[in-house]
């Protein structure tokens, strides 16, 4: 029987397996959706929001144990772990609040005759998630859509199933009818067969450039409607006049949380000319003072990276940058998962260092002459999900924010998501937007009713 293994980055010690779902149990899950569809898009706001709440109740209580649970399942140190937990319970409280102010009818003015908008639940939204953050790119989606008066089929990834089930069973212990949120233990190969059913209606999915295109075109095959959040490459533009100190360390916070695993990590670091040595030097000490080891125990910054192949794909990466030109002062040792926090120096835009998406604890540095340069540079990248600028001329940052081709700017502050932002990318990072309003409204019907009164 094929099995998913759970396996302690650290150690690589195996710590849970769980068989795949056999085709009559995934018919049986198709079942159950439709069933629990049939109730759910019929609870009112209130009704749903209890059981929002009541999860966000749940998660909050158990956080040391669901935290230990991501930590062993792909590493991340237990604070990391903890504040993903307590963000879950977040987004589940926003959407508990403001759902119904977001999915209101809404009358509109300026047509011939009463006319107003409503917005309806649609059915299952097939979710595709991925390891990095197991917790948090779950509830992101699955708080809007539960909400909504939709039904949840979850995809997580094999490595992190502990986490999948677990979540479907916080929401069976808030108080959710059966069906309402399921897990599904399957590979790609049965992707298809899910996706194709009538009771699913959409598919979001967060992942690599690959696997996008792929679901995307199933998407498309079947026309359901999909949203994609997938690889960035993000610049952080550091300026003359930038507080170089404060952007330092927030660059290293960026770069390295996570163990540098994160789609809307601080990537490419461009940096004017005048300050370059003295960015290079401070984030030089920061990074060569994080205490890497094992993420269970206190006081350890950095874990390992979540696999061993993604570890190997990155020192991959950067050997052949350093071919290409790129200079290495720090870091950039791998044994097995554990990959000391490298920065790469001198990166130029043939580089992998530059043009691929760099997934790991690795940091490179880009060189320009001016302000305008540094603009050109960031958007000279298939990606386009986030990047932040540090100045200390405001207005002069919001113009050049204006220019950066991607789905969030932030200014002076680390790009971040927040359940009441819009979140997504443009070009290769993917399309369609979640969290904040237009993240409900991404899987509703919305509706137009004209009434005539003569």
């Amino acid at each position: 029987m094929q099995v998913f293994k759970s396996i302690f980055p650290y150690t690589q010690e195996i710590m849970a397996e769980y068989p795949l779902m056999s085709k009559q149990q995934i018919e049986l899950a198709k079942i159950n959706a439709v069933n629990a569809f049939k109730q759910w898009k019929e609870k009112t706001f209130s009704e749903r929001a209890f059981i929002l709440n009541n999860a966000a109740k749940i998660l909050l209580e158990n956080k040391a144990e669901y935290a230990s649970l991501i930590t062993h399942e792909m590493g991340k140190v237990l604070p990391e772990a903890v504040a993903e937990v307590e963000k879950c319970a977040l987004v589940c409280n926003y959407y508990a609040d403001y759902a119904e102010s977001f999915l209101g009818n809404e009358n509109v003015d300026g047509a011939q005759s009463k006319s107003f908008i409503e917005y309806d639940p649609i059915g299952a939204v097939f979710g595709i998630m991925p390891w990095n953050y197991p917790f948090w790119q779950v509830f992101r989606f699955a708080a809007p859509t539960l909400m909504a008066g939709n039904v949840v089929l979850l995809k997580h990834a094999p490595t992190v199933m502990g986490c999948a089930i677990a979540i479907e069973n916080i929401f069976e212990k808030a108080g959710s009818h059966k069906g309402v949120f399921q897990s599904l233990i399957i590979d790609t190969d049965e992707v298809e067969n899910v996706l194709r059913a009538d009771i699913v209606q959409a598919v979001t999915l967060t992942g690599s450039n690959k696997a996008g295109s792929s679901f995307a075109s199933l998407a498309g095959k079947y026309i359901k409607k999909s949203v994609l959040e997938l690889g960035g490459s993000d610049a952080c533009i550091i300026l003359k006049d930038a507080s170089l100190q404060d952007a330092a360390k927030v660059a290293v916070q960026s770069r390295m949380q996570n163990a540098g695993q994160s789609c809307i990590a601080a990537k490419r670091f461009i940096v004017e000319k005048n300050v370059h040595d003295e960015f290079v030097q401070e984030i030089l000490t920061l990074i060569s003072s994080i205490n890497q080891g094992n993420p269970l125990l206190p006081n350890i910054q950095m874990g390992p990276m979540a696999r061993i192949d993604l570890a190997e794909k990155l020192e991959q990466q950067m050997k052949l940058s350093i071919q290409q030109g790129a200079h290495l002062i720090t870091g950039g040792q791998r044994i097995n998962c554990n990959f000391t926090p490298g920065i790469l120096l001198n990166v130029q835009r043939e580089m992998p260092a530059f043009s691929e998406e760099i997934f790991g604890p690795l940091a490179s540095i880009i060189t320009v002459k001016d302000a305008d340069e540094a603009i050109t540079v960031a958007n000279q990248s298939r990606y386009g999900l986030g990047a932040s600028i540090w100045t200390k001329d405001l207005e002069l940052g919001k113009l050049y924010a204006k220019r950066i081709q991607s789905g969030s700017v932030f200014i002076n502050s680390l790009v971040k998501s927040d359940p009441a932002l819009p979140f997504g990318g443009i070009k290769e990072s993917g399309y369609g937007r979640e969290l904040g309003k237009w993240g409900i409204h991404e899987f509703v019907n919305t509706k137009t009713i004209v009434i005539n009164h003569s």
